[in-house]
């Protein structure tokens, strides 16, 4: 079970490198990317990626709406592997979808870590402690 939290500040490189910060940071070298909601990058460790594909794997055939969505998930998760200084090479394509350009969001969320342009994260949040109380009631805890 993962429980990634926070969130810190970071820049991309010209060469689409990032570093995942220390606290969100496990042992494995490996992480897969994909697009997000609402215009983030999900980033997932191996652990927690074969548990939702576990899930996704029992939609049935027939649930074409469904099939759809999980066609749409998988065919944009990258497999990327940490170089020999740690950092992680975000594919061309997913910093196009995240409209990422230089300073960026790194987020802990449960058992991912989303990755959003500041901007575009400035934005989703712009009235969250105006909206902080109806934001968590949907939230069943």
């Amino acid at each position: 079970m993962f429980f990634l939290t926070g969130e810190y500040d970071h820049q991309i490189d010209a060469k689409n490198r990032i570093r995942i910060p220390a606290k969100l940071k496990g042992n494995e070298e490996k992480l897969y990317f994909s697009k997000g909601t609402n215009g983030c990058i999900f980033v997932f460790y191996e652990e927690a990626i074969k548990e939702k594909l576990a899930k996704l794997e029992e939609i049935k055939i027939s649930e074409a709406e469904k099939q759809k969505g999980l066609r749409t998930f998988t065919k944009s998760l990258k497999l990327v592997e940490m170089d020999t200084q740690g950092r992680l090479v975000i594919p061309p394509e997913l910093v196009k979808f995240g409209k990422i350009t230089k300073d960026i969001k790194i987020c802990g969320a449960s058992s991912r870590i989303e990755i959003w342009a500041k901007e575009v994260y400035d934005e989703y949040y712009k009235d969250d402690d105006e909206s902080y109380d109806l934001n968590l009631s949907f939230l069943d805890i």
